[in-house]
């Protein structure tokens, strides 16, 4: 789209320049027809946006690439001045229902809620822990999106959740790697709490949207087998999925992968800490239904004889902190329903339609002639004819029904969200966080079974005959998570041994169902 408009604003100005005129017409707002000075703007808008979400920008410089974006605005209002209202309807549905989600997001990040505790890792991550209201349910993989007023007003981050609605009623779990100015503010700020007073202890308030994710667990229960592929923070998707297909087992509900295989890719012997909350379920109990083998990789360290237990039991040292509150603690409610978000839309639909109803039969003159006058005004030469109304007035007059619109729906949304967040819930106790620590870091002799390699990086290829070989060729689930040069080698491998291969000396073609992560599936 930006190329089209790009050719479109290059040769306009072209043929400005051939007649001679580019100066006249390059600032000139058109009383009817089309404006080109606002047809500029949004090219010129529409060129910085694009130039600052190149990667070279927006990895580099995220904040730049995060406000320049909010230029957008300016980008719809006077593309609607430029082309007209005829044409802008083509895309307005689109943009109708952008400003409703965006609305209504916001509304869902209010009241801001307060951090309970936190746990500092070796590796420079922090586990944060959240309040969430007991009947919020969500699927492993889901994300949420986290501001934290006290580093930026305006920054919103996406991280994996790590816990499982179905084991912890009232809390919410994800991991931070410090990778960048916000998150290493983040960790500075928590790890800053250690050294002081638990009557001074400070108070994280955060703002929370989410979680978002799948609607459920058939994208897991599925498969008879799953491989999942982690690298470095990568894996903070996999420790929902373990912790959830965990609880599945134990209470005996709904169908889950009888073989999984984590393979975990990171830089130091350290990052393996963020494995603590699983360490439990790394232990192959006679009991399970489920095999789950751990494979790690450490690739910038050299080290041999040293097992996952001994790494985990030298990198368990986690510090807690418990951080204040001030009033009271709002839980995590979740999005609204989709039954109720369809509302809201219909609502703002109807409004949105009235007042451009009643304001174009007010402002908008009509053009309806009777034939009497209509032979009148033709003979009539002498007579100067009627002034047109300018044709930015009916623009004007849908944006404004659309400002309108999105006013009401907020008011009915707010009301609806405050009647929801009425209760508050009890403040989660140090004891509860202390025997939460002791119990994710204990490990057993079971987990020395488990692999761990230094020195290079995993033979995927070995890795994927291997599992095709101990799995019969059974329908496979393969997860990755991590940087995009491991995604697409596993992706390639899934595409590679998707084709006919030699099982236990017979032909059989093995089903490779492949995933990427992201922020969701």
């Amino acid at each position: 789209m930006i190329c089209f408009a790009t050719f479109h604003g290059a040769s306009t100005l072209f043929i400005w320049g051939i007649s001679h005129n580019i100066l006249d017409e390059i600032t000139k707002w058109q009383r009817t027809g089309r404006i080109y000075l606002a047809g500029e703007i949004t090219l010129v808008t529409g060129l910085i946006m694009w130039i600052t979400s190149l990667p070279q920008i927006r990895r580099k410089r995220f904040e730049i690439f995060y406000y320049i974006h909010h230029l957008y605005i300016i980008f719809i209002v006077f593309f609607l001045l430029h082309a007209g209202d005829r044409h802008f309807y083509m895309i307005f549905p689109g943009i109708f229902l952008f400003g409703i989600d965006k609305l209504l997001r916001i509304i869902q990040s209010r009241p801001e809620t307060y951090i309970l505790s936190a746990r500092l890792y070796p590796c420079k991550a922090v586990e944060l822990i959240l309040p969430k209201d007991s009947g919020l349910r969500y699927t492993p993989t889901s994300v949420i999106f986290l501001k934290i007023p006290s580093i930026s007003n305006f920054q919103w981050h996406s991280f994996s959740i790590t816990s499982s609605s179905t084991i912890d009623n009232h809390r919410m779990s994800v991991i931070v790697k410090c990778d960048g100015r916000w998150t290493s503010s983040l960790y500075d700020m928590i790890q800053a709490g250690l050294d002081t007073n638990a009557d001074q202890m400070k108070c994280i308030p955060v703002a929370i949207e989410g979680p978002y994710g799948p609607s459920s667990m058939i994208f897991l229960s599925r498969y008879d087998s799953l491989l999942l592929v982690a690298g470095g923070i990568g894996i903070t998707p996999f420790l929902s999925i373990l912790h959830e297909i965990a609880a599945a087992q134990s209470s005996c509900r709904g169908r889950i992968p009888s073989r999984m295989h984590l393979i975990y890719v990171v830089k130091k012997s350290q990052d393996i800490g963020l494995l603590n909350s699983v360490s439990s379920l790394l232990q192959n109990q006679p009991s399970q239904k489920w095999h789950l083998k751990l494979e790690v990789f450490v690739t910038q360290e050299k080290q041999s004889g040293a097992t996952v237990g001994e790494i985990l039991s030298e990198t368990s040292q986690v510090q807690t902190v418990h951080l204040g509150t001030k009033g009271p603690i709002y839980a995590i409610h979740g999005p609204e329903s989709l039954l109720r978000i369809t509302a809201l839309a219909g609502i703002a639909s109807i409004v949105f339609f009235v007042f451009v109803i009643c304001f174009n039969n007010i402002f908008v003159p009509s053009e309806k002639k009777s034939v009497h006058s209509l032979k009148v005004a033709l003979s009539s030469k002498n007579k100067a004819p009627k002034e047109k109304s300018p044709s930015w007035v009916a623009d004007i007059l849908i944006i404004s029904s659309f400002i309108i619109s999105l006013a009401c729906t907020t008011l009915v949304a707010i009301i609806l969200r405050w009647r929801k967040v009425k209760k508050e819930i009890p403040l989660v106790s140090q004891r509860e966080e202390k025997v939460k620590e002791l119990g994710s870091t204990e490990t057993k002799g079971a987990v020395e079974e488990h692999e761990v390699h230094f020195g290079g990086r995993p033979n995927l290829e070995d890795v994927f005959s291997k599992f095709l070989n101990e799995t019969d060729g059974s329908n496979i689930g393969v997860l990755v998570c991590g940087p995009e040069s491991l995604k697409r080698a596993v992706a390639s491998l899934c595409q590679q041994k998707s084709q006919w291969f030699n099982i236990r000396d017979q032909k059989k073609k093995p089903y490779l169902s492949f995933h990427a992560l992201n922020f969701t599936l």
